[in-house]
């Protein structure tokens, strides 16, 4: 009998283990407070505010993130976000900071410091830039990582909430918004990382601006 209870208690904690969370969808946001993310590379604000997190601009700050205290290697992720037409915004993916301060790969004359960030950007911004829903490699490479279509350019609405999808698995990754297909590549610089919200350094005395994130969600895919 106490070895068919072990079995059972066993059994049990197999069930609510991490891996066995493996493939299931969750929420990253909580609708309520910040917890389980940090900012980090700037000092933009970030506060909650009817069920979303709204992001807020800061005049001399670098670009700053809201990011996961938590390492994604292979997942989907499913956000919704909206941005003032005046703001670039971004969502970060497997991505790093500095430990110290690093010249910049894509030009060693210009120094990244501590605390600064480097990965890969699924960006968001007007629909006339159509660059929406592709991925800038921020901090290090300073190129896109893909192509899109022109259905792919059109997809990002300027003033409405979008809905963005991203799946990275291996070394492909890929985006959608509001149900388009936009950025599709692949590449193996980074396997893991944390997960960023972007708040874009502006200009002084042009702000403030805001962009807006909710029902943000992730299903591990192993």
């Amino acid at each position: 009998m106490k070895t068919i209870f072990t079995l059972f208690v066993l059994f049990a904690l197999t069930l609510h283990s991490p891996a066995a969370d493996k493939g299931k969808w969750v929420s990253l946001f909580d609708g309520k407070t910040i917890s389980g993310f940090k900012v980090v590379g700037g000092y933009a604000t970030y506060r909650v505010e009817d069920g979303a997190i709204v992001g807020k601009t800061a005049d001399g700050s670098k670009n700053t993130f809201l990011a996961t205290e938590k390492k994604y290697a292979d997942f989907e992720l499913e956000l919704e976000v909206k941005c003032d037409v005046e703001l670039n915004s971004g969502i970060q993916i497997r991505s790093h900071v500095y430990e110290k301060d690093t010249p910049q790969a894509s030009k060693p004359t210009r120094i990244r410091e501590k605390g600064e960030v480097y990965g890969y950007q699924c960006e968001i911004t007007t629909q006339a830039k159509g660059v929406s829903g592709n991925f800038w490699d921020e901090g290090r490479w300073t190129k896109w990582h893909a192509e899109l279509s022109d259905d792919g350019k059109a997809a990002f609405k300027d003033g409405e909430w979008n809905k963005y999808r991203i799946a990275a698995k291996g070394d492909r990754i890929q985006s959608w918004i509001n149900g388009v297909k936009c950025a599709d590549f692949s590449d193996k610089m980074d396997a893991s990382g944390f997960i960023g919200l972007q708040v874009h350094g502006i200009k002084n005395g042009t702000g403030p601006f805001e962009v807006r994130w909710r029902n943000i969600r992730i299903r591990e895919l192993r």
